[in-house]
């Protein structure tokens, strides 16, 4: 059986009930869509830190870089008591193997981004990141993250999933015998899905690769890991997307014809307008992948990063 992938998530998104008012903030497309396809490892941290269900409601306070958490009516200061819990649990989280994390937006203990924190006359800048989330990151600083607000963007959607997908292929080719061979492969099956984020970090992976054999292989695969995670966190936009098409449809300069040279064009030319999802030049291009039996094409894993059920290249 194929390995899942394991996606660490906010508990309250999944439909748990273990926030401060004893209810969830479950998100279907989380659970039930992706859920599919992921095998969750569900975090709570107030809950796990013995804060109780339901509990006070708290904020975060001071200093936006190192905030205190509060509770409102009680004033109690809860960051002792926070801080040692998320820094052993992260280092528990080691052991789940995660290929990315979900977390509850706006939360003052796992907030991505934008949390509130107050300042000492009681006014809130929209500057703060969660504490749990921050030493998250701090402790696994290139791993795939996002929050379930920021997932309602079809294009931050797309990319974060096509990243941890993309992350899964990583750790099966690291499971395999690391030769220069093998990451060559990799390499090449992905030239265009890492094209369609930066072309700089591209050519830096492809340099790293050429030189191979001038490393020992343990270094010469952790030094493209840290390449890769880099360039999975970058958005592709349309215009990279409409380039990797251009680039793509010269593999087929002798087989279209005049119609269906048009016909691809066209279609390009649509989506570069927004006026078509990315999914239409896509399907076009698989389908003459398959008609004319374009090798190169056939093992690129830009046509089909994540299962299509998910539907993301149908709003991007």
């Amino acid at each position: 059986m194929e390995e899942r992938i394991k996606l660490g998530v906010s508990k309250c998104l999944i439909g748990e009930n273990v926030r401060y008012d004893g209810g969830h903030k479950l998100d279907r497309f989380i659970r039930d869509t992706l859920g599919q396809y992921v095998d969750f490892a569900p975090v709570c941290p107030e809950a796990e830190c013995g804060l109780g269900i339901p509990r006070e409601v708290m904020q975060l306070e001071g200093d936006p870089e190192s905030p205190s958490l509060m509770t409102i009516q009680t004033r109690r200061d809860l960051t002792a008591r926070m801080v040692p819990w998320a820094r052993r649990r992260v280092r528990r989280l080691e052991a789940e193997n995660l290929n990315g994390f979900i977390f509850k937006s706006r939360s003052p203990s796992c907030g991505m981004e934008r949390v509130k924190v107050f300042n000492e006359k009681g006014v809130p800048t929209n500057s703060g990141m969660g504490i749990f989330a921050r030493i998250f990151k701090g402790h696994f600083p290139l791993l795939p993250v996002e929050d379930e607000g920021r997932l309602h963007d079809p294009r931050l959607r797309e990319n974060f999933i096509e990243a941890i997908f993309s992350l899964k292929r990583w750790r099966e080719l690291r499971r395999t015998r690391p030769t220069v061979g093998n990451l060559v492969e990799f390499h090449t099956r992905n030239k265009y899905l890492l094209l369609s984020k930066s072309r700089k970090h591209y050519r830096a992976m492809g340099k790293l690769v050429a030189q191979g054999k001038t490393y020992k292989p343990k270094a010469l695969y952790s030094a493209y890991e840290t390449l890769l995670l880099e360039t999975l966190r970058l958005k592709t936009t349309i215009k990279k997307n409409v380039s990797v098409l251009q680039h793509m449809m010269g593999y087929f300069k002798k087989h279209l014809s005049p119609d269906e040279k048009h016909e691809l064009l066209d279609i390009i030319s649509d989506y570069h307008r927004g006026l078509i999802p990315l999914v239409v030049p896509v399907t076009l291009f698989t389908h003459y992948v398959r008609k004319y039996g374009e090798p190169y094409l056939s093992m690129q894993t830009y046509l089909n990063p994540h299962p299509t059920a998910l539907k993301l290249r149908n709003h991007v």
